[in-house]
């Protein structure tokens, strides 16, 4: 796997390096000594999908508050999206400031989410299935999330948002 640090401390661009032969090619997505030797949590207990029938969606901005924060390791299984993560650690020198990128099926990216940062995507087509694993186990009472076109972070989203829950268009403006 080839580990690319991206501009928020902890987070990283995670691409497979495919052994090819005639056959097609086979490659690891997961290595808990690579994670462990890139300073990434190796601890992955829990894993989810999400399907998402219509381009437009939006899922986020989405973390769990301490003591239950989690990393997340994200990868578009089936389509395209539009991936954000965003730095709410108070302590970190890009608190506030987000990242992105095109993760998709064809590409066979993942992302690695650091703990204390806020997750979220827009679906760039029809039919994207995207599949989370997480260092923590999910509890409710921790949830937590930011909106997606709160001024705080202006995010610049590559195309319309269609589809989305009344609980993340309506989350509050966020205050530090």
């Amino acid at each position: 796997m080839k580990f690319t640090p991206l501009a928020l401390p902890g987070a990283y661009l995670i691409e497979p390096a495919p052994v090819t032969d005639v056959r097609g090619f086979f490659a690891r997505t997961f290595c808990r000594r690579e994670f462990t030797a890139n300073g990434l949590n190796p601890d992955l207990v829990q894993s989810s999908i999400s399907f998402n029938p219509h381009r437009g969606t939006l899922r986020g901005m989405h973390y769990q508050r301490e003591p239950y924060g989690e990393a997340k390791v994200v990868r578009c299984t089936m389509g395209r999206i539009y991936d954000v993560t965003i730095d709410l650690r108070p302590e970190s020198a890009t608190f506030r400031q987000w990242a992105s990128m095109e993760l998709s099926a064809d590409n066979r990216r993942s992302v690695y989410i650091p703990e204390g940062c806020a997750h979220g995507f827009l679906t760039l087509v029809d039919h994207c299935e995207v599949h989370y694993q997480m260092s923590e186990f999910f509890h409710s009472e921790s949830v937590a999330g930011v909106r997606w076109n709160d001024p705080a972070f202006s995010i610049q989203w590559p195309g319309n948002v269609s589809i989305i829950s009344s609980r993340d268009r309506d989350l509050p403006d966020f205050t530090a």
